[in-house]
């Protein structure tokens, strides 16, 4: 359980006159996790003057409740189960000056993992969606137009156990989007082992959006390469495809532990443009940057 009680005063705001200044933030919070059963209820409030000076508010003039219960049985009867998770949320925020519905998520998810440790998941979400602005998907050339939005969607997961020698979760999800429909499928937190020293670590993320508005198609995908050349000495290289920013970006990190407590680290990284490779076959360079830090551990 835990909570907070915040106000602000900034008595040099021309457009917000004290006497009517909404300038207040607390939150209530109360969680319970056993195995076998776990709830949370969460209310936070942040009023549209709260101005903390120190630090930042990332949102401001909202009013979010959040609800969840879960309920996770150990099957004795099922030797190949290990356990189940049925988990049920409600996740509503409103305005704070006006109790206006921004958003709202009514989700349901029911998860099984195995006693090989790996887990298969199915969620079914219920969403509402306010625009106020216009709102832009990363890498479309259309607007999604301002308005309310109410679509469901469903998601099916399984992922491989983190023993295994390749590891990972594969994620396909169907359903609305602002008016239209949205196809994800995604492979996470991948994980091959080539050798006890080396891994490779791939993901990507493609997605198929139909709007009345427009069309969309993006490409996410990453690889990283760690190797260990001793406990002390590590190096780690990604490179990384945005197709909805137009880039592949790259970084190299080597790490040398030379003393207890001191350390190298060489980092290079690079950010290029893909829209010359048509038709013109090469890459822009957008920036470029290398690094060495060094730090020294004296003991007195």
């Amino acid at each position: 359980m835990l909570g907070y009680f915040a106000k602000t005063e900034t008595p040099d705001d021309p457009d917000a006159p004290a006497a009517v200044r909404e300038n207040t933030s607390y939150q209530g919070k109360f969680g319970y996790g056993a195995d076998r059963y776990g709830m949370q209820v969460d209310h936070l409030l942040v009023e549209r003057d709260f101005n903390p000076e120190v630090g930042f508010v990332r949102r401001d003039n909202f009013r979010r409740t959040f609800i969840e219960g879960r309920f996770s049985p150990r099957p004795s009867a099922i030797d190949a189960v290990r356990q189940f998770r049925f988990i049920g949320s409600v996740d509503y925020i409103l305005t704070a000056d006006q109790n206006l519905l921004e958003t709202r998520t009514n989700q349901l998810a029911v998860q099984t993992e195995f006693e090989s440790s790996d887990r298969l998941g199915v969620t079914l979400r219920d969403n509402y969606e306010l625009l106020l602005d216009t709102f832009t998907p990363s890498g479309a050339e259309f607007d999604i137009p301002v308005g309310g939005y109410s679509f469901n969607d469903v998601e099916v997961a399984y992922s491989f156990g983190q023993q295994r020698r390749v590891s990972g979760g594969v994620t396909l999800l169907r359903g609305g989007y602002f008016g239209g429909n949205i196809t994800t499928l995604s492979f996470r937190r991948g994980r091959i082992a080539v050798l006890p020293q080396m891994s490779i670590e791939p993901s990507f993320s493609l997605n198929w959006i139909d709007t009345p508005v427009g069309e969309l198609r993006t490409t996410l995908a990453v690889t990283r390469i760690n190797y260990a050349f001793n406990p002390r000495m590590f190096f780690s290289g990604l490179v990384q495809y945005n197709s909805a920013a137009n880039s592949v970006s790259s970084n190299m990190r080597f790490r040398w532990e030379y003393s207890p407590g001191s350390e190298v680290f060489v980092v290079y990284s690079e950010d290029r443009d893909t829209e010359t490779l048509r038709p013109n076959r090469f890459t822009d360079l957008r920036n470029r940057g290398f690094v060495v830090k060094f730090n020294r551990l004296f003991r007195f």
